[in-house]
């Protein structure tokens, strides 16, 4: 029999994660269907247990209601916990099991798709939010020689890398306002903040990249954000978008659901060409 899946949003008919799993299906030979639910914005939970009813297996978890997700799971996975969010959901019985895979689906674009070293590298990651911290623990478990939050308002950063701080073990991390990274450069450069949904740059000083340097900007399919765009003139070495994160926090979703990894290069590179 089917198993059937969903992207639960709102909005979420500009979703890719429909033909993303569909791809995945047929590279796997998984029977699957994958579809697209508007929630409404005060009916997240029953949309949700309306779809496991008539035999959801699980299901993706979009904007706005990633932390509804989070209260609405009755176990976690440890990173989900860390990041206070849950964008996978997997039922089974009574039981709705949250997990969250972004903090991974950009550790491996990173690592797999565009070839950078985490370990000993110097991050900076740009924001307080719910983005940062979904990525802070997978990008700690990598072993970086230090991780830096920064954020417009300081004290967020701040009480972000105070919360982290266990679970950094040996690796410095810091929290700060934009204007205290005057003097520093950094390997990594990820901007995690929203400024780029508003077609907005984060005030950062210069100098901030060293020789070689990535920038990457969470943000996708609007072409060069103003922050690529900054990093680039500012002195990255080299430029990427949350494209990868995508896709490759859905084959991390797919793995959960199905127990087997599906390639990801050529569905990357068909969402590039469209």
């Amino acid at each position: 029999m089917t198993d059937h899946y969903a992207v639960i949003g709102n909005p979420v008919s500009h979703s890719r994660s429909p033909q993303i799993h569909a791809a995945f299906a047929r590279a796997t030979g998984q029977d699957l269907s994958y579809e697209a639910l508007l929630a409404p914005l005060d009916g997240f939970a029953a949309t949700v247990r309306e779809f496991a009813d008539r035999g959801g297996r699980g299901a993706n978890v979009t904007v706005p209601f990633k932390q509804e997700a989070y209260v609405l799971a009755t176990r976690r996975s440890a990173r989900a916990q860390a990041a206070g969010a849950v964008n996978v959901l997997v039922f089974d019985g009574g039981e709705i099991f949250g997990d969250n895979t972004d903090g991974a689906g950009l550790v491996i674009d990173l690592r797999h798709n565009l070839g950078f070293t985490l370990a000993g590298s110097r991050i900076l990651l740009l924001g307080a939010g719910g983005a940062a911290r979904g990525a802070l623990l997978p990008l700690l478990e990598a072993r970086p020689a230090a991780v830096t939050i920064a954020n417009r308002t300081a004290a967020k950063a701040q009480a972000l890398a105070r919360e982290f701080a266990a679970r950094a073990g040996t690796t410095p991390l810091d929290g700060c306002g934009f204007a205290t990274l005057a003097g520093r450069r950094f390997d990594l450069v990820i901007n995690a903040t929203a400024a780029s949904l508003a077609h907005e740059a984060p005030a950062l000083p210069p100098g901030l990249y060293a020789p070689g340097s990535l920038a990457y900007d969470m943000m996708y399919g609007k072409g060069e954000t103003p922050f690529l765009r900054e990093a680039r003139a500012g002195g990255a070495a080299r430029t990427a978008d949350g494209l990868g994160m995508l896709v490759e926090q859905a084959a991390e979703s797919f793995l959960i659901w199905r127990g087997v990894r599906p390639p990801t290069a050529a569905v990357l590179a068909r969402l590039r060409a469209s």
